[in-house]
């Protein structure tokens, strides 16, 4: 859905503690500071009324309970990337920069764009994205616990404590790894259980990658097309040339998407050797003097395009599916 022009637009700088606000009341701009709590959502309510767009920025969590309030007392949300705001300020050559301007800036970008309407995922897969973070976090803390036992174990002198410690917290790390993964996939099988068996049908494709996939895309069901989702992902070539001076290279975005990226690319090795059409993308490019690492990066986008492909038609993998998935 997206939202309509005729619609008062309040713009909204979400911060940790507090919102800065800014609508317009008969052309005139009208500032308010709320707290980033209930109380100041329903102050910010009464002073802007249901009857209006309130727009804000993706910023990390602190956005989200007040989305969530206002899309539960059926007003209009919208919640943009704060690139398309930053890029929209720099078109019009602002400078300086406080909440109160951002909040003026976020208020002008509705009223001039058309913007879509924020949705809240279904709670399964909330909780999932939160088993998600945990398990990136723990994994994070496995490798420095694993940097410093294998330093500690380089010295010519080794505390037998240290050593020890090191040891089962490394052990207790890789335990609630192992938890927290297999419960998430577990709700992942039990959410998505055909589309699960859709890509693991995909020659390079695993279980822990299929349910990742799902995660990422969220059952594919809001993307019309693979590019959509090779955007979302950063897999989209970037160009940098002009005139006849600059031959930059190509290079892909990465822009969002970094798990999921780093999760194809270990896949894309598998791929070209097992998946047909990969196999044949990687030889076709090497074959054109294409180094390496440009031609597992194609890899990973026709393994994209084979899992949009796929999940939407239902029919699984097929030696000759690249006729499909092209």
């Amino acid at each position: 859905m997206v939202t309509s022009f005729s619609l008062s637009v309040v713009g909204i700088d979400v911060s940790k503690a507090t919102l800065a606000v800014c609508y317009q009341v008969n052309g005139q701009l009208h500032h308010l500071e709320v707290s980033n709590t209930q109380v100041g959502f329903a102050q910010l309510v009464q002073a802007c009324g249901t009857d209006s767009l309130f727009i804000m920025e993706a910023t990390g969590t602190y956005y989200l309970a007040l989305a969530y309030y206002l899309h539960g007392r059926a007003t209009q949300v919208a919640v943009l990337n704060p690139l398309i705001i930053k890029r929209f300020i720099q078109m019009h050559l602002s400078k300086g920069k406080s909440d109160r301007k951002d909040a003026q800036w976020l208020m002008r970008y509705g009223q001039q764009q058309a913007t879509a309407c924020w949705q809240p995922e279904e709670p399964l897969l909330v909780e999932c994205r939160q088993l998600e973070q945990v398990s990136e976090q723990l994994l994070k803390q496995k490798t420095m616990v694993g940097n410093s036992l294998e330093a500690l174990t380089q010295q010519p002198v080794i505390s037998p404590i240290a050593l020890q410690q090191l040891k089962q917290t490394k052990q207790l790390l890789e335990d609630q790894l192992k938890t927290i993964e297999n419960e998430l996939l577990a709700l992942l099988e039990k959410r998505y259980t055909q589309e699960m068996t859709l890509l693991r049908s995909i020659p390079g494709i695993g279980r822990k990658t299929a349910g990742m996939l799902l995660l990422f895309a969220g059952g594919f069901t809001s993307y019309t097309n693979h590019r959509q989702l090779i955007a979302k992902a950063g897999l989209s070539p970037r160009e940098h040339t002009s005139g006849t001076s600059i031959r930059g290279k190509v290079r892909i975005t990465k822009m969002g998407g970094g798990l999921i990226r780093s999760k194809l690319y270990v896949c894309s090795f598998s791929a070209k050797r097992a998946n047909a059409a990969c196999k044949a993308l990687y030889d076709r490019l090497v074959a054109k003097g294409k180094n390496g690492k440009v031609a597992l990066i194609a890899v990973c986008n026709k393994l994209l395009k084979q899992a949009f492909a796929i999940v939407k038609s239902g029919v699984p993998y097929q030696a000759d599916f690249a006729k499909i998935a092209a």
